[in-house]
């Protein structure tokens, strides 16, 4: 089993290569660039330094969101592309579920709540448990004083992702709530860990069917009215 896995879920990309014994080559690089400009060479630099040829790949796996509307669209295309180039299946993995998983053996018996940043007061969330299972799915919240009371009244709860800044002022202070101090965000790595498992129980996508997990509708912003010459 060889796979090569993308996640392009935030600004810049990160790209991994994993087989049956674990994670062979990665590249996270996170900058202002766009992901195309740089999803192709660090694609094939993984595979290389991994000791192996696109061709000897077994499956894509790709971050399927949520997360940026032009960055997964960019990864999920990609994705796509190579396995139709490849005739490889498809594999697709939740962002954050993938993201709780860096935490998950730092933390014991907490609950993970990964979170990206959408727009004004809206992240994108989940909430899992230390075995990387949901415990709240995927979904857009605005936040406010009341947001996770019910869980932080019962479990301990770590915040993080880019999102975790709107929500640290309104729940620092509760004795529940975890910050910490490193920031942490979506990687390939993680989401090779769960292609794997997902390849091993042949949980593969449809190609020409699948489309990144967008949660809401794209909002471009209005156009601006073209001003009036007085004359």
């Amino acid at each position: 089993m060889l796979l090569l896995s993308i996640d392009t879920s935030i600004r810049g990309c990160s790209v991994a290569v994993h087989n049956e014994t674990g994670l062979l080559a990665a590249y996270d690089l996170f900058t202002d660039k766009s992901s195309s400009a740089m999803l192709t060479s660090l694609m094939r630099d993984s595979v290389t330094h991994a000791g192996f040829e696109l061709s000897d790949i077994d499956a894509i796996v790709v971050a399927k969101g949520p997360g940026s509307y032009t960055g997964l669209r960019v990864g999920v295309s990609t994705a796509k592309g190579l396995c139709y180039a490849l005739d490889k299946p498809l594999i697709a993995i939740n962002t954050l579920q993938a993201m709780a998983m860096q935490l998950a053996a730092f933390f014991p018996g907490h609950l993970f709540c990964p979170m990206i940043d959408a727009r004004r007061m809206e992240v994108y969330a989940a909430v899992l448990d230390d075995t990387n299972a949901f415990v709240q799915e995927t979904q857009a919240v605005i936040m406010n004083e009341t947001s996770f009371q019910d869980l932080l009244t019962e479990r301990r709860v770590v915040f993080f992702g880019d999102g975790a800044a709107k929500c640290k002022p309104l729940l620092e202070k509760h004795p529940n709530a975890v910050f910490p101090a490193e920031d942490i965000k979506p990687s390939a790595r993680t989401v090779g860990q769960l292609g794997t498992i997902a390849f091993q129980n042949s949980q593969f996508e449809n190609v020409a069917s699948f489309e990144p997990y967008y949660l809401k509708d794209f909002m471009s912003p209005a156009p601006r009215k073209a001003s009036t010459l007085v004359q």
